[in-house]
C-alpha cells in the first residue's frame, strides 16, 4: 500500500517508494528520496527522457555517493495518454503535480480531439504555472551565428497566462464576433473593420507583478547584475504600459533596499551600480531584439509579458545555437514543471538519434529548484566537456567540421563519463 493515501488518485497507482517534497515556513524541504513525477513525452520523448533520466541518476549518485535518489514515478499526458486512458491529460496528472509540487516532462503533441488547444499551454493555465523560465547559455563548440556567443547568459522569466495566450478570441463572421464588434464599434466608439477576427489581450496587476517578484528575487538569489522590464508599453499604453507601470512598483516597493533604477543610477551613482544592488531598466520589445544580438552582456535577466517572452526566448536561443540546447521551467509558488522546449520531432522517434540537451538542461534547472547544486553543476560540466571534445548529436555535428556524431542515449552516456 502506498504511503501517499492521502493522494487522490482515480487512474494512476500512487507511487511505492520514495518521499514527498513539502514546503515549510515558505521554503521547500526535499528529502533524500524525492519522488519526481515524468511525463515521457510524444514522438522523440521517450528517446530523450530516457536519456536525462540516467545523466540525472549518475549525477545524483556521483555527487552524494548514493546517500540520495530520485524516485521517479511516471504520470501521463498527450498520445500515450489517449491510448491508456482515452483522454489527453488525465486529471490525476494534475493532481500529481500539485501534491508533488516538482515534475519534468518531455515534448507534447496535442492529439485530434484531446480536448485541449494545447497540451503545453493547459498545463499552465490549469496548474496556473504563471512564470515561464528560460535560461540561455552558449556552450563552447556549440556553432552560434553570434560573434560573440559567450557573452549571452540570460535567464528570461515570461509570464504564462495572459496576454494572447489567455486564447480569449472569435472567429470572423460568427455571431459572438459580431457582438463584440456591436459592442466595441458602438459602445465604445472604437473603429474596427467589420470582417475582422476579434481577440482580448487582458494583462493584470496581480499577473504582472507575481511575475516580476519572482524574476527580482532569482536575481536576488543568483547574484545577477540586472532585471529588464521588456514591453511595448509605447503602443499599448494600459497593457504593455501596465506591466511596466506595476513592475517597477514592484521593484521599488518590495525591494527598495536591494535595487537602484536605471534613471537612480546615473542622478545619483554617476553611473556605477553600487555593490550589491541589482540595476532594474526597461526596453521596448523591438529594441530589445537588437540588444540581445548587439549587446547581450549587459542583460541578465529579463522580465516579460507573455508573446514578447515566447518571440524573445527563442531567438535569444538561436542565438546561441538553437532550442536544442535550451531549457525551461513553468512554474508558481507551489509547483515547478520542466520541459523540453522544442517539439516532438516524430520524424526522428525511436531512432535513438536527436539531441537529449534541452531536457537535461531542464533537470538541471530541476536539481537547482532541489538545492541539490552539487548534482546540476556535474551535470553542466559533463555537457561542456562533451561538447567541447566534438562528440555531439547529428544537430550540432552537421554544422561542426571534425566533429564525431553520436546517438542520443551515447551522447547522455558521453555527459556521464565527462561528470
Amino acid at each position: 500500500m502506498s504511503k501517499f493515501s492521502d493522494l487522490d488518485l482515480t487512474k494512476y497507482e500512487a507511487p511505492t517508494h520514495g518521499d514527498r517534497i513539502v514546503k515549510k515556513d515558505g521554503k521547500f524541504v526535499v528529502p533524500d528520496n524525492p519522488v519526481v513525477p515524468f511525463v515521457e513525452g510524444d514522438g522523440i520523448g521517450p528517446d530523450i527522457t530516457s536519456a536525462m533520466r540516467k545523466v540525472v541518476d549518475s549525477a545524483v549518485e556521483k555527487a552524494y555517493q548514493g546517500k540520495r535518489k530520485i524516485a521517479w514515478w511516471e504520470i501521463f499526458a498527450g498520445q500515450k495518454a489517449m491510448d491508456k486512458f482515452g483522454e489527453a491529460i488525465p486529471e490525476d496528472s494534475f493532481a500529481a503535480l500539485r501534491y508533488f509540487g516538482i515534475g519534468i516532462k518531455g515534448p507534447l503533441t496535442t492529439p485530434v480531439g484531446g480536448g485541449f488547444r494545447s497540451l503545453n499551454v493547459a498545463f499552465r493555465q490549469i496548474l496556473d504555472l504563471y512564470a515561464c523560465v528560460r535560461p540561455v547559455r552558449w556552450f563552447d563548440g556549440v556553432p552560434a551565428p553570434l560573434k560573440s556567443p559567450q557573452d549571452v547568459d540570460m535567464v528570461i522569466f515570461r509570464e504564462n497566462t495572459e496576454d494572447l495566450y489567455a486564447g480569449i478570441e472569435w472567429e470572423e463572421g460568427t455571431k459572438e464576433c459580431r457582438k463584440v464588434y456591436d459592442f466595441l464599434t458602438k459602445e465604445m466608439g472604437k473603429k474596427i473593420r467589420e470582417d475582422s477576427g476579434i481577440g482580448i489581450k487582458p494583462i493584470s496587476i496581480t499577473g504582472t507583478k507575481r511575475l516580476v517578484r519572482m524574476a527580482l528575487q532569482y536575481a536576488v538569489d543568483h547574484g545577477r547584475r540586472t532585471v529588464t522590464l521588456v514591453h511595448k508599453g509605447n503602443i499599448m499604453k494600459f497593457t504593455e504600459g501596465g506591466f511596466l507601470k506595476w513592475g517597477y512598483e514592484v521593484a521599488t516597493q518590495e525591494f527598495r533596499d536591494v535595487i537602484v533604477t536605471e534613471k537612480e543610477l546615473w542622478d545619483e551613482h554617476d553611473g556605477k551600480l553600487p555593490e550589491g544592488k541589482v540595476l532594474v531598466n526597461d526596453r521596448i520589445a523591438d529594441a530589445m531584439f537588437q540588444q540581445i544580438l548587439l549587446r547581450p552582456s549587459e542583460y541578465d535577466v529579463l522580465a516579460t509579458a507573455n508573446l514578447n517572452g515566447d518571440y524573445i526566448s527563442d531567438a535569444l536561443a538561436a542565438s546561441v545555437g538553437g532550442l536544442g540546447l535550451a531549457p525551461g521551467a513553468n512554474m508558481n509558488d507551489e509547483v515547478a514543471f520542466f520541459e523540453a522546449t522544442h517539439g516532438t520531432a516524430p520524424k526522428y522517434a525511436g531512432m535513438d538519434k536527436v539531441n537529449p540537451g534541452s531536457i537535461i538542461l531542464s533537470a538541471v534547472l530541476m536539481l537547482e529548484h532541489m538545492g541539490w547544486q552539487e548534482a546540476a553543476d556535474l551535470i553542466v560540466k559533463g555537457i561542456e566537456d562533451t561538447i567541447k571534445e566534438g562528440t555531439v548529436t547529428y544537430d550540432l555535428a552537421r554544422q561542426r567540421e571534425g566533429a564525431r556524431e553520436v546517438s542520443c542515449s551515447r551522447f547522455g552516456q558521453a555527459i556521464c563519463d565527462n561528470m
